[in-house]
Formats: structure tokens, sequence, C-alpha cells
């Protein structure tokens, strides 16, 4: 059943939970994701980033999965990753999409926080949730959706570039975004080295905001990282690379010991593996034992 953003994070928030949120820019992605979810019966954010418009554009990948989210036994929020201006948001919600992110993090506070409020004023009015960006998210430069390199993640000067407590609750408070993507220390793509998470950050930020708390970058964690994020206020965690990752391997490992091959097996091989990968993670993400 499609419901918004807000719908889902508020039960997570209930319950100490978080809700994985899975970039979807294939079909046997949605399949795999929507599969594990009812399997489980959890509850998932089906995600289309602006980004992976270079792969299969929104106008095509959106209706599939409001249609899948419609179907689902299980609540799924639709939403666009990382949308970095208003017209990718209108063109998200005029197909059905019941959240949207806007991220104008690159911009200077005063000019994020006008984006932001445009937007909410614009996804509120279509009863839609909006998630804003607040700090800096690098990328490790494998996998990852962002331009910047790991050498920021891995320097001593990293942490000056995470979200400010103080500066979060001013944010939110002049713009009511829904959720807030918060940088403590994660990374998009595939992680270099061990994170070092800013757990106090987290909390600090949470108890400032009183507002989920979104978590990117979050392949590649230990589960003590994602109990610890969770039970320190992360509602949303977003998911891809290491699944992605998973479905890449998998066609290796076909192609190594098939002698025929066919493409059809090929997108079998990759849905089963991203869905046991995301499976994994849903299942971690439920468990918040302290």
């Amino acid at each position: 059943m499609l419901v918004t953003l807000n719908e889902i994070l508020a039960k997570a928030e209930e319950g100490n939970y978080a809700v994985g949120a899975f970039n979807c820019p294939t079909l046997e992605a949605v399949r795999a994701v929507t599969e594990a979810a009812e399997e489980l019966q959890v509850p998932i954010i089906l995600s289309h980033a602006e980004v992976h418009n270079e792969l299969v554009p929104i106008e095509i990948m959106g209706p599939i999965l409001v249609d899948f989210a419609k179907r689902a036994s299980v609540p799924v929020a639709v939403h666009l990753d990382h949308g970095t201006n208003i017209e990718i948001v209108k063109t998200a919600i005029d197909l059905g999409f019941s959240s949207v992110m806007i991220d104008a993090s690159h911009m200077s506070y005063e000019d994020n926080i006008r984006t932001v409020k445009e937007v909410v004023e614009y996804a509120h009015q279509h009863n839609v949730s909006v998630e804003a960006e607040l700090g800096v998210m690098t990328s490790s430069g494998i996998g990852g959706e962002e331009t910047q390199g790991a050498e920021l993640a891995a320097s001593g000067e990293a942490s000056d570039y995470y979200t400010d407590p103080l500066i979060a609750k001013d944010f939110v408070e002049k713009t009511e975004t829904d959720a807030l993507a918060a940088s403590f220390g994660t990374v998009h793509g595939i992680y270099m080295s061990e994170p070092k998470l800013d757990f106090d950050r987290l909390q600090a930020i949470s108890d400032n905001i009183q507002r989920p708390v979104v978590m990117h970058g979050g392949s590649g964690l230990s589960t003590d990282d994602y109990l610890k994020a969770i039970n320190n206020g992360v509602r949303k965690i977003n998911y891809y690379s290491y699944a992605a990752k998973a479905g890449a391997q998998a066609v290796k490992e076909y192609i190594n010991a098939h002698e025929n091959l066919f493409y059809h097996d090929l997108t079998t091989a990759a849905k089963e593996a991203i869905k046991e990968d995301v499976k994994r993670a849903m299942e971690i993400f439920l468990n918040t034992k302290k």
C-alpha cells in the first residue's frame, strides 16, 4: 500500500526501529526489495535517485515504483532521493511519489532554507512528505552518488563538515521539513576504511530537531553501528551500494559457472542476490536491542 514517509517514520519512532530506503534503478531491484519486504512483512521506502536518471529516467521508473507500492501487502513510501531543484520535485509529485528529498546542502545556509521552504510548501499541499539535508555527505568514489572524494571522509577535518546540532534545530524550525538527512560520519558508496561515526552528535541532532533523522551512506556498516544509530534517533536508512554490488557479484559468478548464457538468466541471478542482501539489512533495521 502506498503511504507517505511521515506515516512510515511515525511508526518507526514509536517502535524505535529504522525503515530502509532502497534506490531502485532497475526492475530487478524493485522486485527484489518488494519481495523481501513482503516476505518479512516490514515497511519499506522505494527510492529513485535523481542521479539515476542517466540509467533510467524518472518518467519511466517512477510509475513502476508507484505501481509496486500500491500493489504491495506492506506499507511503502515512494521517494525521490537527492532531488536538486523544484522542477524534479514537482515531476516526482506529479508521478505519484509520496515523499521527496530536496538536497540544497551545497548552497549557502540561507539559500538552503529558502529552497527547502519552497519545496515544503508545495509538497505539503499535495500531502507529500519532505526530507532535506544539512551538512556534507561525502562519497567514497566507488559506487557513490556524489562528487566529493574519500579524502574528506578520511581527513581529520571531516568533522568540520558534519551537521551542527544547534544549527539543525534552527534549520528545521525555519523550514518545517519532515525529516533531516544529517552528516555524522557515513559516506556514500563502498567504505574504503572502517567508518567512524559520531553518535554523540547524532543524539544531539535528534534531541534538538524532534524529527526523524535520515542516515545516508547506510550500506556497509556493522550491525552494532546500525543499532547504535537507530537508538540515537535514525529512522530512515538509505541503502544501495552493497546491494548493487551483491547483484553484480552474482552475475559474475553465474557467467563463470555457465557456458551457454542468456541475458534473462543474469537478471534473475542479480535479483535473487539483491533480495538476500536487502533482506539481511531489513532484519537488522528492525532489531533494536540495546
